[in-house]
C-alpha cells in the first residue's frame, strides 16, 4: 500500500482520497452517527424519566408518612 502512495502528490493522499472515502461511505457514517446520537438521547430521556419518577414517589411517600404521624 505504501508503494502505491509514494509516487502520488500530497494533495491526492491528503485531500482526494479522504473526499472519495466520504462520498462512498458518507451515508453509512451519517447513519451510524445518527443512530448513536438517537440512542444517547433515548438513554438520557430514560434516565430523566426514571429520576423524575423516583423523585415524585419519594415526595409522596414522605408526605403521606408525615401525615400519618399526626
Amino acid at each position: 500500500m505504501r508503494e502505491i502512495f509514494t509516487g502520488l502528490p500530497w494533495w491526492v493522499k491528503w485531500i482526494a482520497v479522504p473526499v472519495i472515502a466520504l462520498v462512498v461511505f458518507g451515508g453509512l457514517i451519517a447513519s451510524v452517527v445518527g443512530f448513536v446520537i438517537g440512542l444517547l438521547f433515548k438513554l438520557l430521556a430514560f434516565v430523566a424519566l426514571v429520576g423524575g419518577l423516583i423523585y415524585v414517589v419519594r415526595k409522596f411517600t414522605s408526605s403521606s408518612s408525615s401525615r400519618s404521624d399526626w
